[in-house]
């Protein structure tokens, strides 16, 4: 450890699954010591992803709808209590763990935030993350491998901007391209645009020739083209929903969706693939990672077989793909969406504005330890949130 690193820290311990009450901000948690390998960081930012709230209420069951459940794809629960949530994490090297070289030290940096269950680079079959199965970001240090704390200098970035292009979003963003083989030209219907995601999927598919529809609110029509949408549907009108598609792709049917929604739009998103099968060039293909329109959807298996419907379920990505991701943030050819910094000690605040957000938002909240907040957090943070807002959204 660094003769300057103090023995405790910040941090904020999820206690429980339950509601935010199970946040508890403490100022004497013990300092993590970097282990054979390891790089401690002292943390600047952290992206706030929904993840963080699903693990907390327990949101991710695979076999009973109602189970409270966590991830668990290895056979075993690795979330245990307390935990140190936050997965998108950026800082600094204070300290190295042996066999790491010394001159790391001072370097900034953006964390692959997963827990391979493997080696491999080109397969994880076992997701698991910083802040879920180990300790993460939402503290004033945390201790991570060296190789997967990845250097970006980009003096452009601000920390709480690195911070907001997250592998949690981009990385899960970019599998569900990979994993459905979206090429160049191909026409691809993104939904939840709006979010961490659907901003990185935006982005992603204009690096590799893809063309974006986006799926959004309406009023934020404006910022998604300016991210390389080439046209916006309205979520809250979706009736006649082909009908829009058909209007704006020229006729076209939808190559691949990229879906973050589920529910009840399932069907309507295969309808965009499927009503002119002759038209096609490639299967039709849907890539799933999240559910926000709802956890169950009501699709007819004719539809899938019989239109040879390709169905990619994705979680995270491979250390490839998170290599790649970081070269490509350090060329600068991914922008920060940058919504707004909250300090760590007001947690609870960040988490009722993230549930209770308004038309006005767009891609990553950031978190930021009030040890930092100066620096890292004061230029990003809200300009403003009346009190009544706030007193709503409790």
């Amino acid at each position: 450890m660094n003769d300057t690193t103090p023995p405790h820290m910040a941090a904020m311990l999820l206690t429980g699954h339950g509601d935010i009450d199970q946040l508890v901000y403490q100022q004497d948690v013990p300092t993590p010591t970097p282990a054979t390998g390891e790089v401690l960081v002292k943390v600047t930012a952290t992206a706030k992803n929904n993840t963080d709230r699903k693990a907390r209420e327990g949101l991710y069951p695979t076999k009973d709808k109602n189970d409270v459940a966590s991830f668990a794809m290895g056979g075993t629960p690795t979330l245990t209590f307390p935990r140190i949530q936050g997965a998108d994490v950026v800082g600094r090297v204070v300290a190295v763990g042996r066999d790491v070289d010394i001159s790391r030290i001072g370097e900034r940096g953006l964390l692959d935030f997963n827990l391979y269950g493997s080696q491999r680079r080109d397969l994880n079959l076992t997701p698991d993350y910083y802040g879920h199965g180990a300790d993460g970001g939402f503290a004033e240090y945390i201790a991570v491998p060296s190789d997967q704390f990845h250097h970006i200098a980009n003096p452009d970035l601000a920390d709480a901007e690195l911070a907001a292009m997250g592998m949690c979003s981009y990385q899960t963003a970019y599998h569900m391209m990979t994993s459905a083989s979206i090429s160049a030209g191909e026409h691809v219907l993104v939904t939840g645009a709006s979010g961490g995601v659907g901003t990185a999927l935006i982005q992603l598919c204009r690096i590799v020739g893809a063309i974006p529809y986006a799926l959004s609110q309406g009023d934020k029509a404006d910022a998604l083209f300016a991210l390389g949408a080439e046209a916006v549907l309205d979520r809250a009108d979706m009736h006649n929903f082909t009908e829009q598609v058909k209007a704006v792709t020229g006729g076209a049917p939808i190559d691949a969706v990229m879906d973050l929604a589920g529910g009840k739009m399932t069907d309507l998103f295969i309808d965009t693939m499927i009503f002119d099968m002759n038209a096609r060039q490639s299967y039709p293909r849907l890539s799933i990672a999240g559910a926000s329109a709802g956890n169950v959807s009501e699709i007819m298996w004719t539809r899938i077989y019989l239109y040879q419907v390709q169905l990619f379920g994705v979680s995270h990505g491979t250390r490839e793909e998170a290599e790649q991701l970081m070269e490509w943030i350090r060329q600068g050819r991914l922008k920060p969406v940058l919504h707004a910094a909250f300090r760590l000690s007001e947690l609870h605040q960040a988490e009722r504005y993230f549930v209770n957000r308004g038309t006005n938002y767009l891609g990553k909240i950031v978190i930021v330890p009030d040890s930092e907040w100066a620096q890292h957090g004061a230029p990003f943070a809200l300009e403003s949130i009346s009190t009544l807002a706030l007193e709503a959204a409790q």
